[in-house]
């Protein structure tokens, strides 16, 4: 079938809803550039298209807009030869570039004698240089004019204070990430963070300046509520979305990788017979020149093992009796033998080029322990699973991306997470005291002094529960392990010695397990009470504002990610109706932690898309 062909099938089953409107959309982008697809994929395409033994017939690729301007491709070394041998220059060979010319290191170095490092840091400039995005730009105005306009002329001199206090401690963090990010283990007196006080202090603050102001005592817990919601969200989003478009430039700036240290890929897995062999599949296909799979079978019922046995010869096949996940990757560490090691759920399809961008975030610094992935939703089919995607959108492209800046980013994720193998073995083996594992060997790596850092290009396609019994199930574990970890690691959070990880990323933590469900649930009872009281055109502006802001924070997040802004449809859902689910089941979590109820695992059902 010709390529014109299978893109009008393909262009008209998305118009049709058939299959997984996600995944089709990134076939079509991949079957458009002329770029291979996977085995899995072919086989998807077959059953959406209905054709049988599918062969797409190569197109021409469009000209890459760089050629236009140069013929020299600066992303891929290996296509040209060196100004001063006239050598080829391979992929693993240092070169640098100058004027459009590309040379060895050592002979520019030759060539440009003792002023190397300074035109070296020239010539870097200029290959970096990023085309900018005139809508980032204006979104990020617009969160701010908005946040400013509606304090100025709406919300009066108590909000004002507290969005004063907000960029205050903005400018505190950002002079602080100019410093070295990972601890320098230096002592000081214990407290919590500026941030952590200034949170818990806002709504006595706030009951002041209101009692102040002669409000009723009827009118006056409304009215704390509300503006204490509104300061979490002031200071969140002024410290969150300039971090987050920082972030994005120092990303697209990132030279290529210049190593290829070998890698070893773990895949833990139990009962998980429909999806597995798509994810060796897509493993086997990602390109990386040094690499080795390892799979770890732990205990499965089902015929998990006997499938991954067929890929014997082109992985490890190792099995243990069940003992849980943590166990299953500490088995499978034991017999790795690359410098990093990359988790990857089994229900994960990882993107062709994402082991080479995850690789790239060690080289940002030596002290840099783990990178993150980037997580998608892949079975984008209905209300539930678009929110869940909306949902790990914003908050790797806003808030982790802002963790990232400081190097502290508290969860990587088991989806697709790697880690520099010598400091995962020094922080200690994975360990069962949790339900969710990822998370705490992260913060033991943080409490080490070491840095964890995001990459956005290292995407990871993942399975997300399609009902609402299942996301329950998943949450239920995920919630009930991340209150485990934070009681685990409680310490930290008045322990100056753990630089970025006290200062900012635990609080914050903190915030969204504990505060935030809190806040959400007593605003919306308050709101309630507001109307019914009367002072509904103050409840009506509070929640207008909350609201303009999360779309247009929304709207950047997909923006910086690239994705479809049809997901910006379900935005709303995640401030009413999906937010107050997840509310909900922090509480819950919270009730059942105080109440020492034991924590089990549960997961969602695999469908196997």
């Amino acid at each position: 079938m010709d390529k014109s062909s299978v893109i009008t099938k393909l262009t008209k089953a998305i118009k049709d809803s058939a299959g997984d409107w996600g995944r089709n959309q990134y076939l079509l982008k991949v079957i458009e550039n002329d770029r291979e697809i996977t085995n899995s994929d072919k086989v998807y395409l077959e059953k959406i298209l209905g054709v049988n033994d599918l062969v797409i017939e190569e197109g021409v690729k469009k000209q890459d807009p760089i050629l236009k301007k140069d013929k020299t491709i600066f992303l891929n070394p290996e296509m040209v030869k060196c100004k001063q041998c006239q050598k080829p220059i391979n992929l693993d060979e240092k070169a640098v570039r100058r004027h459009k010319l590309w040379y060895h290191k050592i002979c520019f170095q030759q060539t440009f004698g003792d002023n190397y490092k300074e035109k070296e840091k020239d010539v870097i400039q200029e290959i970096r240089q990023v085309k900018k995005d005139p809508i980032q730009l204006v979104l990020t105005i617009a969160i701010f004019v908005i946040l400013a306009g509606s304090v100025y002329f709406i919300l009066g001199p108590i909000s004002m204070i507290a969005m004063g206090l907000g960029g205050g401690l903005t400018i505190y963090h950002v002079i602080g990430a100019t410093g070295k990010l990972y601890s320098r283990n230096k002592p000081g007196t214990k407290a919590p963070s500026v941030f952590l006080i200034f949170l818990l202090a806002s709504p006595f603050i706030i009951a002041g300046m209101i009692a102040y102001e002669g409000y009723s005592l009827f009118e006056s817990p409304v009215r704390i509520i509300l503006l204490w919601a509104m300061t979490i969200s002031f200071w969140s989003t002024m410290l969150f979305v300039p971090m987050a478009v920082l972030s994005k430039y120092r990303e697209d700036i990132q030279p290529d990788v210049k190593s290829y240290p070998k890698i070893s890929i773990i895949i833990p897995a139990y009962n998980e017979e429909k999806v597995i062999a798509n994810t060796i599949e897509g493993l086997l296909e990602t390109k990386y020149p040094k690499k080795e799979i390892i799979f770890v079978d732990d205990g499965s019922k089902d015929n998990t093992l006997r499938i991954a046995t067929n890929f014997k010869g082109q992985i490890k096949v190792l099995h243990k009796e069940n003992g849980g996940k943590a166990t299953a990757i500490n088995y499978g560490i034991q017999y790795s033998t690359g410098e990093i090691i990359v988790i990857v759920d089994a229900d994960t399809i990882i993107g062709r080029q994402s082991l080479k961008e995850i690789v790239k975030g060690f080289e940002v610094n030596e002290h840099v322990a783990a990178v993150a992935g980037n997580i998608k939703v892949r079975n984008q089919k209905n209300w539930i699973t678009k929110c869940q995607a909306l949902e790990y959108i914003t908050g790797i492209q806003i808030v982790r991306r802002a963790f990232d800046v400081f190097g502290s980013i508290t969860i990587v994720p088991g989806a697709l997470g790697a880690f520099k193998k010598s400091f995962l073995t020094e922080a200690g083996a994975y360990g069962k005291e949790t339900i969710v594992e990822d998370f705490d060997q992260t913060i033991k790596l943080l409490k080490a002094g070491l840095i964890t850092q995001g990459s956005a290009k290292a995407t990871a396609y993942t399975e997300a529960p399609n009902t609402l019994r299942d996301f329950i199930a998943q949450r239920k574990r995920w919630y009930r392990g991340n209150i485990q970890v934070l009681k685990r690691h409680s310490d930290a959070l008045t322990n100056p010695r753990y630089g970025y990880l006290q200062k900012l990323s635990l609080p914050y933590l903190f915030l969204g397990m504990v505060i935030t469900p809190i806040v959400g649930f007593t605003s919306t009872i308050n709101a309630i009470i507001g109307i019914i009281m009367g002072d509904w055109w103050f409840v009506l502006q509070v929640s207008l504002i909350f609201t303009v802001v999360h779309y247009l924070m929304t709207a950047l997040a997909l923006r910086i990610d690239g994705e479809d802004q049809r997901l910006l449809g379900y935005a709303g859902f995640l401030v009413f109706g999906f937010k107050q689910i997840v509310d909900a089941l922090l509480l819950k979590a919270m009730i059942e932690q105080l109440t020492k109820k034991k924590a089990t695992w549960t997961s969602a059902k695999r469908i196997g898309v």
